[in-house]
């Protein structure tokens, strides 16, 4: 009992250590807007008015969340067997190419086997192509920093190839986008809002995920993995498999998103729809620590500060890009805050013992942590 109080009061402290830096860097913010002769109490209100004040604010807000959870989630799994993906964006480009392919090719279709088809291939898309960057990783060849950021400008471009090319919507008075989609291929949007299917499949995402690594085998070996990739190879775990597993996964998280962007949102492909939803995905992750429940309340946060950039461009007179750096500050101090919190537990001495159980050393006292089943 006294070890579960420790624990729940321990990440107690850390959300509000998490919460305490967000806070700092608002205030941060706040200066700059003074010193350049702005109002930023005014600018607060303005940005949480028009994201939460209004029920189209809110259905606006969860609608940026859906793919942002997505991206983020991508990036998530991976990092816990300690792999580096910056490659959400190409990944989500790519899912919804590959959708997209679907929707002109199986037009006919009814929707019962039409919105599952397009997300399957978006899933897959996705997923083949983070399993390029994962595969190059394996073998030795290149890390996946570099591979998964440079793929992104390729898929990009490679989409744009389709869109300005074979896929051109000729009757659109030659503007770069492809025929719209057929309604059977559409996901469904909730009432006279913008909210989609996507929501139901973001949610099942961060719930599989939490689960997952929680209560199955799969999850425990890839925490033991994250924690001591070689020990874990010592004591037989597949790190090559786990490895191109969870990018395959990843990359097919990141390709629902871009699922939901053009079968949902936009209704065709079209150049650049995507405003960095991959790149904020990957720092929605980090600033979370890869936690699913934090990625969830993190992606909110997000939603609401890229939402309220447009107000301040009306009401304030700023630049969209305003609101990236209330993200850099908020990434800068939350960041600072993670490795504080990591060199800390150096102390603690987590060790790999064997296959089936890891020993956790602090102040003398051990304790075993079995492997599920």
């Amino acid at each position: 009992m006294s070890t579960l109080v420790q624990g729940n009061r321990t990440r107690l402290l850390f959300l509000l250590r998490y919460l305490a830096m967000i806070g700092l860097a608002l205030v941060v913010f706040a200066l700059l807007l003074l010193l350049f002769g702005k109002d930023p109490l005014r600018a607060y209100i303005d940005i949480l008015s028009s994201t939460l004040g209004s029920s189209y604010g809110i259905t606006e807000v969860v609608v940026k969340m859906i793919p942002l959870v997505l991206c983020a989630c991508a990036v998530m799994l991976p990092a816990r067997i300690g792999l580096v993906n910056v490659g959400g964006e190409g990944q989500l480009y790519m899912g919804a190419w590959l959708a997209t392919w679907g929707a002109l090719t199986f037009s006919q279709l009814p929707q019962a086997l039409g919105i599952p088809l397009v997300i399957l291939l978006g899933f897959i898309g996705g997923g083949l192509w983070a399993l390029i960057p994962a595969i190059l990783r394996a073998k030795g060849w290149l890390n996946e920093v570099i591979s998964t950021l440079l793929l992104n400008y390729i898929a990009i471009l490679f989409v744009g190839y389709f869109v300005f090319g074979p896929w051109r919507d000729t009757a659109s008075a030659n503007f770069p986008q492809t025929p719209k989609f057929v309604d059977a291929m559409r996901l469904p949007q909730f009432g006279d809002t913008r909210i989609h299917l996507g929501l139901f499949l973001a949610i099942a995402a961060v719930v599989l995920i939490y689960l997952v690594l929680r209560y199955t085998v799969w999850g425990y070996d890839m925490r033991a993995i994250g924690g001591n990739a070689e020990a874990s190879r010592r004591n037989g775990l597949p790190i090559t498999k786990t490895m191109l597993m969870v990018m395959f996964i990843g990359g097919g998280l990141a390709g629902l998103a871009g699922v939901g962007e053009v079968m949902a949102i936009e209704g065709r492909l079209r150049p650049n729809f995507s405003p960095g939803y991959g790149y904020i995905g990957f720092l929605i992750s980090w600033l979370a620590g890869h936690n699913p429940v934090g990625v969830v309340m993190m992606s909110f946060l997000m939603a609401v500060l890229t939402f309220g950039g447009d107000t301040l461009q009306i009401t304030q007179g700023m630049p969209f890009a305003t609101v990236n750096i209330i993200i850099a500050l908020i990434l800068f101090y939350c960041t600072g805050q993670v490795l504080s919190a990591e060199s800390e537990a150096v102390s603690y001495g987590y060790v790999l013992c064997h296959r089936g159980a890891r020993r956790r050393i602090a102040g003398g006292h051990c304790r075993t942590l079995r492997r599920p089943g």
